[in-house]
């Protein structure tokens, strides 16, 4: 489909949030796919991601997930500054306030006369972390996260009680998580303890383990797998296909 962009301002509970959509230009009523993205926010790889989701029939909402802590349109560089101020802000941010964020992007779908109501979430590094996060709210549907990290180091700012792996068994929808072997951020006893918890709970998932490193997703870098990346694309839409 041939596809359009525009920007919104979100009223979130901490403040606005710029929220990038990404839609059809044909009528109609289309699922929406929020989409998480790495710390550096809404980097040109980000953005081409979206409009590939978007493409294939979906709305698409990117979000700037560190909005309190920047002004707003600020995108990190790929570089060492970049991944400081990006790690700074990650460990900044309590996950309550991703949560009001997500419930802030939710209602605004409600509201829009080309949305369905029907909500899945995908995210990349943190952005995967987040698209966890957000599947713990009972209205999102289906998940796609790739190398999400944090989840299994409980690195993240919470309330007590409130870590996303202990939270996992609340996810009511559909979950896919997708890690790479070589990923130092998410080593292999960081993945087996996320799948041993898992096979505690009775959420509906599906794992996948591919060879590649982390940001294998970004098309900029020497870390991009184009093939694994197009494959993941066609196994997301495939499942936001099947379940919104």
């Amino acid at each position: 489909m041939i596809i359009q962009q525009q920007n919104a301002e979100l009223k979130t509970a901490t403040g606005i949030m710029q929220t990038s959509l990404y839609r059809p230009v044909q009528a109609g009523q289309f699922p929406t796919i929020i989409f998480y993205s790495e710390i550096f926010q809404q980097t040109a790889p980000i953005a081409r991601s979206a409009a590939i989701l978007a493409s294939h029939g979906f709305v698409v909402l990117v979000p700037e997930i560190f909005h309190e802590l920047n002004p707003m349109g600020t995108v990190l560089a790929y570089d060492d500054v970049g991944k400081d101020k990006g790690n700074a802000d990650k460990w900044a941010k309590p996950l309550e306030h991703h949560d009001s964020d997500t419930d802030a992007m939710i209602e605004f779908v409600k509201q829009q006369p080309f949305c369905n109501d029907n909500i899945g979430v995908m995210g990349v590094c943190i952005g995967g972390h987040l698209a966890y996060r957000a599947a713990l709210n009972p209205q999102i549907k289906a998940a796609f996260c790739l190398y999400a990290t944090d989840i299994h180091s409980d690195t993240l700012v919470a309330q007590p009680g409130n870590n996303s792996f202990e939270r996992m068994a609340d996810i009511q929808g559909e979950i896919h998580f997708v890690w790479g072997k070589q990923d130092p951020h998410v080593p292999q006893e960081g993945r087996n303890k996320i799948y041993q918890q898992l096979q505690t709970t009775a959420i509906n998932y599906h794992w996948q383990e591919v060879n590649a490193q982390h940001a294998f997703m970004r098309d900029e870098g020497e870390r991009y797998d184009a093939a694994l990346a197009i494959t993941m694309y066609q196994q997301a839409v495939a499942l936001f296909n099947r379940v919104l």
